[in-house]
């Protein structure tokens, strides 16, 4: 057990175990390897087994994750049920998923299978009904923001690099076309994180999906890019295009996208994985430094190889490519963490 449990969780979970979850010895919590954010979860001896999570008001969104757990109940998405919350100490008690995340099961047989699974958990989202009291928008203020941590925590805080003027109004004119293709797209809700890595599999072999408290409202292609081009998994470039355009299919049976050609879905596609990429490789720097969860740091080439692939692809993300492979990548392959990949997609 954690030393610096605070006895007023421990009490707080004693107090309020669900009569079905039973405990017949001493209470034990078990740490589990935390996510990005500031939770942390314990595993606790109960009969059957619940998740005890320590999520600081201050800084993690506790009413939004319950708010949007009960909208996913009503459209039968499985996620963790929510047995006890006390949103001033931010405490909770949640049905225990197991360990078995999607990534671990993940191999050239069980792609397809587990990919339908995670697509059809999508389609679902994706068709749930827009609150916008829970659902805010995924606007040019939220994009920017996220874009802008690949300046300060990437280039800056991680690799000590000065931006110039020159190319700061490169990076500005990348942002805005980046954000302009975003927000022509069909709106939808977004998880906004959904990737192997917050799927997992259940006893019953369904899908359940975890981390979903920064869901919003915006573009239709973002989960998708988030799921196909993985940054913790990669899969060859046919594969993802061909899952890209079925999935394009069965929004257009649903009606969620209409008159879009594959050439320009495709476009959307690609263009919201750069954004997607250029703001992770900001996240990881600053959990790395800020939070000092250095892991993340490995996982960093597999992101910059996905966004210069991309963003050699198009006229107006090419000057993008050719100033980060001449003016970033230098101080990258100095760094212990880099592992050159080469640059499919």
């Amino acid at each position: 057990m954690d030393s610096d449990l605070s006895q007023s969780f421990i009490d707080w979970i004693l107090a309020y175990l669900p009569a079905g979850n039973k405990l017949a010895e001493p209470l034990r919590l078990s740490p589990l390897k935390g996510d990005a954010g500031f939770r942390r979860y314990y595993r606790l001896n109960t009969q059957p087994s619940l998740i005890a999570v320590n999520s600081p008001p201050s800084q993690e969104k506790n009413e939004a994750y319950v708010d949007i757990s009960l909208v996913f109940k009503t459209a039968g998405i499985r996620r963790p049920s929510i047995r006890a919350v006390d949103f001033t100490r931010g405490f909770l008690l949640l049905e225990d998923f197991g360990d078995k995340l999607v990534q671990s099961v993940l191999t050239d047989i069980t792609v397809k299978y587990r990919y339908q699974q995670a697509e059809a958990t999508l389609l679902s989202i994706q068709q749930l009904p827009v609150n916008p009291h829970i659902f805010k928008a995924y606007d040019t203020e939220l994009l920017s923001e996220e874009l802008d941590l690949f300046q300060h925590w990437f280039v800056k805080e991680l690799l000590g690099i000065r931006i110039d003027s020159a190319a700061q109004l490169m990076i500005e004119k990348l942002y805005s076309d980046l954000i302009s293709s975003a927000l022509e797209q069909p709106r939808v809700i977004v998880h906004r994180d959904y990737h192997s890595r917050n799927l997992m599999i259940l006893n019953d072999d369904s899908i359940g999906v975890i981390d979903f408290q920064d869901a919003v409202y915006g573009p239709i292609t973002y989960d998708l890019v988030s799921l196909l081009r993985d940054c913790y998994v990669r899969w060859p470039v046919e594969l993802v295009q061909e899952r890209t355009l079925n999935y394009k299919k069965k929004l257009e049976q649903l009606g969620l996208v209409d008159g879009v050609s594959d050439q320009e879905f495709l476009r959307w596609f690609d263009l919201m994985g750069l954004q997607r990429h250029i703001k992770v490789m900001g996240i990881f720097s600053r959990l790395a430094l800020r939070d000092h969860k250095v892991d993340y740091l490995g996982d960093l080439s597999l992101v910059i190889t996905y966004s210069l692939a991309i963003a050699n692809l198009y006229p107006e993300t090419r000057e993008f490519a050719y100033w980060f492979k001449h003016e970033i990548t230098p101080y990258v392959l100095k760094q212990g963490w880099y592992k050159e990949r080469s640059g499919q997609q």
